[in-house]
């Protein structure tokens, strides 16, 4: 094994990388080199340990960086030109920062929406995204939606990724698509769905069914056709309590999700875990001070009835079964993540957010190591309560991750050296 796989090598080879050094540029291409011809495939198949709290990420961003300045990639090369290349530098890029997950992400909002047929942005060094003001169906249209064609373009694409990973790992894939809420957001707009929601939620949950009748269940019915114990993950935070509030939250982007899982045989093999904003459940306005792309309906924070911060947590386990996650934004105490695992007898999960390790903000490390030292510590009572209730899932997610929710090039690498090497040196069981 190289040396660079021994923590924290690899990590501080990165980060003179990211700091222009020379001689870090030309070893990284070395190792890239090697791993994209095949040379370190081997490195890949050792499963995390189940003794330890693991470490899990969404890095692609990070690759995408390293693959442009090191090869002069661009984002639409990196992603789709060479589906072995992208598993294999991906993986490399979790082993060289210690990360020991093997998990395999893209851009997923980008891919879904670009697999229906939306028009798409690829530029030199940043992630794709549908063209903001070229919408794919309108109010008028979106009955004429179609299902794609599983066999070309995206979802071809995915497919031999996945195969790969599978091959390079050995472990089952995960095909990651948008949620229905979020798909239908990235293919109409932002702006006019969230006025539909105010105006016409009949009309928004009768646009979500239909994408799901057509294309994301068909979908799924694929990819369990090739892959029988794979898993489907859904990402909807355009759906999350944080942006349309709690209530339509649970009518709308929730309920989609839950019955795709009710309706289908596969349906046991489906979650969703990127919801976010708890806090909401236990806020009657939004602040207005903060503002985001993905922008708030704050209608729906002053209806008659909010959600409890126990309800909205309940929601979010039916569509999440075998693990709980908290987020960065959800911004509600520790603590109630920890009663909640411990009462449904599943594993945490604990996001870090890229705000939290941004290289242009002033973050000490002592304090990220603090923190990452409390995570450990309450996802390990939580393993430690559940197996002593007689809690028998010894797979993944078992026994929890502290999860990057982003690592780019404009991530502090060594606050997530840090972090990781905290986790390494006080997860183990």
């Amino acid at each position: 094994m190289i040396e660079e796989l021994h923590f924290p090598n690899g990590s501080r080879l990165v980060q003179r990388w990211q700091a222009n050094e020379r001689d870090a540029k030309d070893r990284l291409r070395e190792i890239f080199d090697a791993t994209i011809a095949g040379e370190y495939d081997d490195v890949f198949r050792h499963p995390a340990p189940q003794d330890r709290v693991h470490v899990s990420a969404s890095l692609n961003l990070l690759t995408l960086a390293m693959m442009h300045d090191l090869y002069q990639l661009n984002s639409v090369d990196f992603y789709k030109g060479d589906a072995q290349r992208y598993v294999r530098t991906t993986l490399m890029s979790r082993r060289l920062l210690g990360i020991d997950k093997m998990y395999l992400s893209w851009p997923v909002y980008a891919f879904s929406a670009e697999a229906m047929g939306a028009k798409m942005m690829y530029q030199s060094s940043f992630p794709p995204g549908a063209e903001p003001d070229k919408a794919l169906v309108t109010a008028d249209n979106w009955r004429d939606i179609r299902t794609p064609d599983f066999d070309s373009g995206i979802p071809k694409l995915i497919e031999e990724m996945l195969a790969c990973y599978q091959r390079l790992t050995g472990f089952q894939p995960v095909l990651h698509v948008s949620a229905p809420y979020s798909l239908a957001a990235d293919i109409i707009g932002q702006e006019p769905l969230l006025d539909a929601l105010s105006h016409a939620p009949q009309f928004v949950n009768e646009f979500l069914d239909l994408l799901v009748d057509r294309v994301l269940a068909p979908w799924a019915d694929a990819f369990f056709q090739r892959f029988p114990r794979g898993w489907l993950e859904f990402s909807d935070a355009s759906g999350s309590p944080l942006f349309i509030g709690p209530t339509h939250f649970q009518a709308i982007a929730h309920r989609t999700v839950a019955r795709i899982i009710s309706e289908n045989s596969w349906g046991r093999r489906v979650y969703c875990a990127n919801y976010r904003g708890d806090y909401v459940a236990e806020t009657r306005q939004a602040s207005a001070g903060r503002r985001h792309r993905r922008k708030r309906n704050s209608a729906d924070y002053g209806s008659d009835r909010r959600l409890q911060l126990k309800e909205l947590l309940g929601l979010k386990t039916q569509t999440c079964p075998d693990f709980v996650i908290r987020l960065n934004d959800d911004r509600v105490a520790l603590d109630n993540y920890v009663n909640h695992a411990i009462e449904c007898s599943i594993p945490l999960f604990l996001g870090v957010g890229a705000s939290q390790i941004d290289r242009h903000k002033s973050i000490a490390v002592q304090d990220v190591a603090a923190m990452s030292s409390n995570y450990v510590a309450a996802i390990k009572s939580v393993t430690d309560t559940i197996k002593d209730k007689g809690y028998r899932g010894r797979v993944p997610p078992w026994p929890g991750s502290i999860y990057f929710e982003d690592i780019s090039a404009e991530s502090n690498l060594e606050l997530v050296e840090a972090i990781v090497g905290t986790v390494l040196r006080e997860g183990n069981q």
